[in-house]
């Protein structure tokens, strides 16, 4: 089945509602490689409504510029791109799609559909948010700034069921900031303090 991954920008307090003070002074080569790489994951973009007019208000117009990152901003206007949204939407960024249903239905079908390689999903916190709860997201890649950002949405939320994760692979950056893959994984066998008072302390 198709895997289905989150990239996200997230600051050191759990916040992944970005705020260009503090993402693009930590915007370097290392994490435009890391974004590149995610975004070859897949080929089909699942977005939220919000996500869907921040990229559509931006990256046709630097595709038009032919400047240096027309190049990516022709990729994602040639990607297939779905979007969740619980209005109608009129779209004038080519290959896209609105969700016909259920969101949950959607992305199983999608997971599904043995013609998709993959399916990304750059930011869309509330999409993000429904999809692991249901257990649909494979890989959350996290680009985590080393900064407190104090206010904004944050990726896992207050109230949330607890979600168990395994590290796939992590790098560090010159900037300081940590990109780290996770995949969710089942909870560890219950334990409590008699189980591990024995263990040596730091010797």
């Amino acid at each position: 089945m198709a895997k289905v991954i989150s990239t996200l920008f997230i600051s050191a307090d759990g916040v992944a509602e970005i705020d260009p003070a503090w993402h693009f002074p930590y915007f370097d080569e290392n994490m435009g490689r890391a974004v590149t790489e995610d975004y070859e994951t897949s080929d089909v973009l699942l977005i939220g409504r919000n996500t869907y007019d921040s990229f559509a208000g931006a990256w046709p117009d630097r595709e038009a510029a032919g400047g240096d990152d027309a190049p990516f901003a022709k990729q994602l206007g040639d990607t297939r791109k779905v979007v969740a949204s619980r209005q109608d939407l009129t779209f004038t960024w080519r290959n896209s799609e609105l969700i016909d249903g259920d969101l949950l239905d959607a992305v199983r079908g999608l997971k599904a559909d043995e013609s998709i390689k993959g399916i990304l999903i750059p930011g869309s916190l509330d999409v993000v948010h429904q999809l692991l709860a249901a257990g649909l997201i494979d890989e959350l890649r996290l680009l985590i700034h080393p900064v407190a950002a104090g206010k904004g949405d944050k990726l896992f939320v207050d109230g949330a069921a607890v979600q168990h994760l395994k590290v796939l692979a992590t790098e560090s950056f010159p900037t300081g900031v940590i990109r780290v893959i996770y995949a969710p994984v089942e909870p560890p066998a219950p334990a409590g303090y008699e189980d591990v008072k024995d263990f040596p302390e730091g010797k």
